[in-house]
């Protein structure tokens, strides 16, 4: 396993494909609390995580299950989902005294107008001040979910789960409106 007589033991978090500790060191220097944006294959978890050397401190913590809560019908884990948990852990920021942050998206590549850019996409529209560029945000359209909708059209039996919820894709972007509402209301 070694490589000689030289070789170093790369960190345990770095090792488990876990930590990119040069990443991680440019973040703690902004000094900034960090949006920290992880996807899993059921739902979106998002956190605002400030620094500490004792160890990181979470403020808020919020994930996607939280808005079965608020009435939500739809998958935990796609765009509109990602959206709304965006929308979430801002307005409960702002009630903790967090007005600015700064996004950790970990080892995940940046693709642009992915779900990561729509938790991004949420914060911001939620008053968050998080440095972004427009473009890697997704548009509208998907926010809406309106892609699912397109997609159920060609495809309605893969969408079992949305019928078993009474939700039909094709009101979707109709339901990610009033969530949204009950979110910012």
């Amino acid at each position: 396993m070694a490589k000689g007589p030289r070789y170093k033991v790369p960190n345990r978090r770095r090792r488990e494909g876990r930590t990119n500790y040069r990443k991680r060191l440019k973040l703690l220097l902004s000094r900034k609390p960090r949006l920290v944006v992880r996807i899993t294959n059921r739902r979106v978890i998002a956190q605002i995580i400030d620094y500490s050397p004792e160890g990181d401190r979470v403020i808020v913590s919020v994930d996607s299950t939280k808005l079965r809560e608020l009435g939500w019908k739809g998958d935990l884990n796609n765009t509109p989902a990602s959206y709304l948990t965006g929308l979430l852990i801002a307005k409960k920021a702002l009630e903790k005294g967090v007005t600015e942050a700064i996004l950790d998206i970990g080892l995940r590549s940046p693709t642009k107008g992915s779900r990561v850019f729509a938790v991004l996409k949420g914060a911001v529209e939620a008053g968050l001040k998080i440095p972004h560029s427009e473009e890697v945000l997704p548009d509208d359209s998907r926010i809406l979910g309106e892609h699912i909708a397109k997609y159920y059209k060609e495809h309605p039996e893969k969408f079992s789960e949305y019928e078993k919820r009474n939700l039909s894709p094709e009101e979707l972007p109709k339901h990610v409106e009033e969530i949204k509402a009950k979110i910012m209301g």
